[in-house]
């Protein structure tokens, strides 16, 4: 898969899975854009094809709607951009799940939109929605899986409205992500099971390649062997 001078928008690039994401891409000659709200253009500073817009708050309407306007001949946008957080049912606060909805669903959503009316000649859309949301809920994650089953019906719906317009739009179900921090959280798990960043890039890079003529409307389980 090839993205030769694709222009191709990643938010959560600076996390465990962005990282990998927009490494992929880049080596593959995408031009990546990757809005962040703090600055962690360091991150990137060995890939002249990335570029690091700091400071955007991607909950904020008018902050996502000027930063796709200002993107040219866009090809892609993916949103990895999020949040979790646990707690039993009777200890969450309407706060936070609230918080939850806006830095898993209105971020998405804001992003989704937006890169619709930057994509000029069709295009990709991928999402992250997870496990607990579309298979087996897990006790103490009522606001994080109500957020991002929120997702998933959301990109299911936007595939249906954007067929017509030639961009497909589909999101991925992780389990758990071996990144350092869920290393650290879960030290005596089976790290082996848990689907690798650089996996789940290379699903991504599919969904959003232009190989992908068929597939919008999906949410691709990407669980490894957890």
């Amino acid at each position: 898969m090839q993205f030769e001078g694709r222009c191709i928008v990643v938010t959560g690039g600076g996390g465990g899975l962005g990282q990998s994401v927009v490494r992929w891409l880049a080596a593959r000659g995408a031009e990546v854009t990757v809005p962040e709200y703090t600055d962690r253009s360091d991150l990137f500073d060995d890939l002249n094809n990335v570029t690091v817009v700091p400071g955007l708050d991607l909950t904020d309407e008018d902050v996502v709607t000027r930063f796709y306007g200002a993107q040219s001949t866009l090809w892609a946008s993916v949103h990895l951009a999020g949040g979790f957080a646990m707690s039993p049912v009777l200890n969450t606060s309407l706060a936070d799940f609230e918080h939850q909805i806006r830095m898993n669903l209105v971020t998405a959503f804001l992003c989704s939109r937006e890169a619709v009316r930057s994509m000029s000649d069709g295009g990709r859309i991928v999402n992250v929605t997870a496990r607990p949301a579309v298979e087996t809920a897990v006790p103490g994650m009522l606001a994080y899986t109500t957020s991002k089953g929120a997702v998933a019906a959301m990109t299911r719906a936007l595939a249906a409205e954007c067929l017509s317009k030639g961009i497909l739009v589909n999101a991925i179900a992780p389990s758990i992500i071996d990144t350092p921090a869920n290393r650290a959280g879960m030290p005596s798990a089976d790290f082996g099971t848990w689907p690798k960043p650089e996996e789940l890039a290379q699903a991504i890079g599919f969904l959003i390649s232009p190989e992908n003529r068929l597939t919008s409307g999906a949410i691709v389980p990407v669980y490894g062997q957890a």
